[in-house]
């Protein structure tokens, strides 16, 4: 029996690849076999064996991963097969679990839907897998795990997993199948009885094993009781105290191999300690420190035993503000490695957002890393454009959700990808903008109202938007499928799903299919639907809008892997030297600098949870492993990768999505150790990198405001009495708007604010004060129908109705006690023209009320939803509105009435709140206002006269104590950059 370690300052692979070449066992090669813990590790010993040989010729062992075996890696020593029931497909055993979950009754308080069942029933699945695992039957286990001082909803708990003890095995005893893990732990368990009675006389090596179900277990004893067996563990720590190692708790890296040690009946001191080289010095001080470091809490004395400095020689900590920072410096830190002619680098990290956010950093660089960790199922693009499908489908064609799923690149409705976004941004300006349509097909031709004039724009696009009529039977014809299932059995719904996935993805010269199932992807994806389609009849029927939630449930925790080449933004391949992976890519892996990304709680480590059918307490009495056992796996590679690099950089976010992150446990076990030491982890300098990446190489000057000074001929000779106040304030607007002829577009599905309150209102007060459209209808009454008029949600209705009312009785009330004018107008357009030295200036207005009272002076007054002027602003002519169309008024500027001369100006502040009403007259004193009509009048005669001088410039807020509440171009004049600048003190 050899049963041995190497360690953890070796490569554990190369110093396996060459202990075997160099030993005996190479002379009986036909018959050796190396079993290591998955696929994997497989594939990195094969690699590892090629580096040792360098180009020379040699015949290796078989490399078989007993992790993710079948009858035939295991049926190794003769021609005799296994005889087991198939294991259950996963996809029939989530279907089978989710019905039965769906269907209990007594634990949940609401009924369950579709996309809540499934995560439920994996868990279910994992909850069996653990238990086959450790050799735990929960039919006699689960029954005594609640004791009976626990709460009661644990014991209702209990009796809603009699479908794991009582119903599921009678389903696999009934159907002839299997539980995965557990096929899987009897294929095991009949390997190692055969190789107990007929033990292998070739070389037999069990490498790589750190932990494992008690079934692996037996076969590791299989190997130390063959002839020419070996076992060879990475990194046993050989120099912790007995006492300790005795007692290691379940979160320490050592943990799992006292436990696997235990399980094989030996003791530690028996392990041959193995070294196929020298190994690096600056790693074997290294192990002694990360010994030393995670040191379990009855240890920590020897932290205090003597103050000589520890070794830190390449190690450095990398402390980021947030994910972004992070992942910015760890792409220049992978780049900088590799400029070394033959030095690897890579990141390992758990975390796949920000192993997502690196692979794009380093595209920055012309860098395409090799992300051997695969990607998630759910955000492949064809697996996106399922899920856009549904939830479009789901929201009646609602405009965000629509054209996220038209502006897919895999979609082209039997055109090309680019025709395709060409119409689909046609249809967004004509029909999708503002307000949503009414919901589905017939609301968005509704929309269009049959006006298709409007040609299309292909300066973004290559190829011409097509007819939007032509492109909406396209929609229709893609999407009737789905659009026309109603309640149906789940592989109805999906089968339609699918169809119209191909119908939206065909192009004029490739079907649907050939586009949406292309590559590693495409198979993953392909294989997954139809697993659900095979066995998704034993669920009960499904309404299409459950598709969004129930793909993403389903696709949870689903990673595809394939040798797709990645291409750059300049066509370069996979770079060689830079590797992204995962905790597990990386065990037993070696690099020149090693990037461990991530280290905050709950992500490396993960967050320790039970699973929603067990607490902790309950787990240990059924004989299950502790989730701190994960912490410990979590330990164990953090270990492997602080010792598996030349160069260590640990990494952690001090924010992550927005909220504060804590640091790791070991980087603060570490900090804590270095500080009674009087030492510090040095900081990496790519922060300071990241603060000079896109910093200029001089010093940094602040942007200037925009001070466009465009010719005269093209400047506005035509404004409204509202558009002279934002003159004032904002000059750059007018000129954004008037000069460049631009248009702030409306948002995607509008909701009515009180823009559309205010039309309502003016509306409905236009038609009370007229008494031939009036006809007898109070206030109330009018208001109502001008709302139901709008169309507006039900819920934004019943939300502004009450407010109407309210309004309707203010105005009534305040007009029962105003004297009746003579003449009353409303919605009044009127013109006044300047007479100025370059040409004339048109002023124009819509004055909501006019009258004239018997004296034959005028009172005018303006209706506000929102917030009034302040008076101060109307009386020093920031805020001129009523001021210029008393001015108009004046000088005969409303055709249908007389000139004259105003006694009031008033604003009504209609907002339907607590207090109903507010009026607002202007000036303070009434005598005072033709006088603040003169002096309006010369200011903005003054104003025109200014801007027909070429040398004047339309500035953007060039007066910081008067700037607008609104703006539609502060972002054109990048207002934020030189308004924060202007206020540091800037020039």
């Amino acid at each position: 029996m050899t049963l041995a370690t190497i360690p953890s300052d070796r490569p554990f692979l190369d110093t396996v690849a060459r202990l075997w070449l160099e030993g005996p066992a190479l002379q009986n090669a036909p018959q050796a076999l190396i079993l290591v813990p998955g696929r994997r590790a497989a594939r990195n010993l094969m690699e590892a064996f090629l580096r040792c040989l360098d180009g020379r010729a040699a015949l290796l062992p078989r490399i078989v991963p007993v992790g993710d075996v079948d009858e035939e890696d295991l049926a190794l020593s003769g021609a005799e097969t296994f005889s087991f029931p198939p294991a259950v497909d996963k996809q029939r055993r989530l279907a089978v679990l989710a019905a039965l979950v769906l269907r209990a009754e007594g634990i949940f308080n609401t009924a369950l839907t579709l996309e809540q069942a499934w995560p439920l029933a994996s868990a279910l699945a994992e909850l069996m897998d653990d238990a086959e695992r450790v050799g735990v039957d929960l039919r006699t286990r689960l029954p005594d795990a609640a004791e009976p001082r626990f709460a009661d909803h644990w014991h209702k708990t209990l009796r809603f997993l009699h479908i794991v003890t009582d119903v599921w095995p009678a389903w696999l005893e009934e159907t002839g199948v299997m539980n995965p893990v557990a096929r899987q732990v009897a294929l095991l368990q009949a390997q190692a009885t055969r190789w107990t009675q007929v033990p292998p006389q070739g070389p037999l090596w069990a490498v790589g094993f750190t932990d494992g179900m008690f079934a692996v277990c037996a076969i590791l004893r299989a190997v130390l009781q063959a002839p020419q067996g070996c076992v060879i563990l990475p990194g046993v720590d050989l120099a912790l105290p007995d006492a300790l190692w005795e007692t290691l708790p379940e979160s320490h890296p050592q943990a799992g191999f006292r436990h696997l040690l235990r399980d094989l009946g030996v003791s530690r001191e028996t392990l041959a300690v193995w070294r196929a080289e020298d190994g690096r010095p600056e790693l074997h001080r290294r192990m002694t420190l990360a010994g030393l470091m995670m040191r379990p809490m009855d240890g920590l004395s020897a932290w205090g035993e003597t103050r000589t400095p520890l070794p830190l020689a390449g190690i450095t900590r990398l402390d980021a503000a947030d994910q972004q920072q992070e992942a910015a410096c760890i792409a220049m830190i992978l780049r900088l490695a590799v400029e070394t002619p033959g030095r690897t680098a890579s990141l390992v990290t758990p975390d796949r957002s920000l192993a997502r956010r690196v692979a794009t950093e380093l595209l920055r660089y012309g860098i395409v890393a090799d992300d051997s960790a695969g990607e998630a199922l759910a955000l492949t693009p064809a697996a996106i454009l399922l899920r856009l499908l549904a939830e479009a489908v789901a929201s009646s064609l609602a405009p965000v959700s629509l054209l996220a799923l038209l502006k897919h690149p895999l979609v082209a409705l039997g055109t090309t990808p680019g025709t395709c976004r060409a119409t689909a941004r046609r249809l967004e300006r004509m029909a999708l903008r503002g307000p949503a349509p009414p919901p589905g097909l017939a609301g968005l031709r509704l929309a269009l109202g049959g006006d298709d004039d409007e040609k299309a724009d292909t300066a973004d696009s290559p190829d011409r938007a097509e007819p939007l009529d032509l492109f909406l039977d396209r929609l229709d014809d893609a999407l009737s499928p789905l659009l026309s299932a109603g309640s149906c059995p789940l592989p109805e719904l999906l089968a339609a799903l699918v169809r119209a996935a191909e119908a939206l993805a065909r192009t004029a010269d490739q079907s649907g299919a050939e586009r949406l199932w292309l590559g590693a992807e495409g198979h993953a994806l392909s294989t997954h639907l139809s697993g659900l389609m095979t066995h998704g009849a034993i669920l009960p029927p499904q309404e299409p809008d459950v598709l969004p939630a129930f793909l993403l449930a389903s696709m949870a925790g689903q990673m595809v892997f394939g040798q797709r080449v990645l291409q750059g933004r300049d066509g370069e391949s996979l770079h060689p030297r830079v590797s992204i992976l995962g905790v597990l890519e990386a065990r037993l892996q070696f690099a020149d600098l090693v990037v461990l990304g991530g280290l905050n709680e709950g992500i490396w480590p993960p967050a320790t949870d039970p699973g929603p059918w067990l607490s902790r307490p309950m787990r240990t009495r059924a004989g299950l492993p502790s989730p701190e056992r994960l912490i410990g796996t979590a330990a164990h590679d953090f270990i492997t990768a602080f010792l598996s690099g030349r160069e260590v950089v640990l990494s952690s976010a001090a924010r992550r999505d927005g909220a504060p992150a804590v640091p790791a446990r070991w980087l603060v076990r570490l900090a804590a150790l270095l500080e009674g030491r009087g030492q510090m982890l040095p900081p990496h300098p790519a922060l300071k990198w990241h603060a000079r990446i896109d910093q200029p190489d001089g010093p940094a000057r602040p942007v200037a405001p925009p001070e466009p000074r465009p010719p005269v001929m093209l400047r506005p000779r035509r404004l409204s009495v509202t558009e002279i106040d934002t003159w004032l304030r904002d000059p750059y607007a007018i000129y954004a708007r008037h000069v460049l002829g631009l248009r702030a577009l409306p948002a995607l599905e509008e909701a009515a604010d009180r823009s559309d309150i205010g039309v309502i209102v003016h509306e409905g007060l236009d038609l009370w004060l007229d008494p031939e459209r009036r006809a007898g209808r109070s206030l109330r009454r009018l208001l109502l129908d001008t709302l139901a008029a709008r169309q507006l949600r039900p819920a934004l209705a019943a939300w502004w109705r009450p407010r109407i009312l309210r309004i309707a009785d203010w105005v009534t009330s305040l007009e029962a006690g105003r004297p009746s004018p003579d003449l009353c107008r409303t919605e009044q357009a009127g013109t006044l023209v300047l007479t100025v030295p370059l040409a004339p200036f048109r002023l124009t207005a819509r004055a909501d009320r006019i009258e004239i009272g018997k004296d034959g002076r005028a009172t005018i007054i303006d209706y506000k939803t929102g917030s009034l002027p302040r008076m101060s602003d109307v009386e020093s002519g920031w805020s001129s509105q009523l001021v210029l169309e008393a001015a108009m008024l004046r000088l005969g500027g409303f055709p249908s009435l007389p000139a004259a001369t105003c006694a009031a100006l008033e604003y009504w502040r209609l907002t339907g709140d607590r207090n109903r009403g507010e009026v607002l007259s202007v000036p303070r004193k009434p005598g005072d206002i033709e006088p603040l009509v003169d002096s309006a009048l010369e200011r903005l005669r003054m104003r025109v006269e200014a801007f027909d001088d070429p040398r004047t410039a339309y500035r953007s807020h060039p007066h910081p104590d008067h700037v607008p509440r609104y703006s539609d171009y502060a972002h054109l004049a990048r207002v934020s950059e030189w308004s924060a600048a202007r206020e540091e003190g800037g020039e």
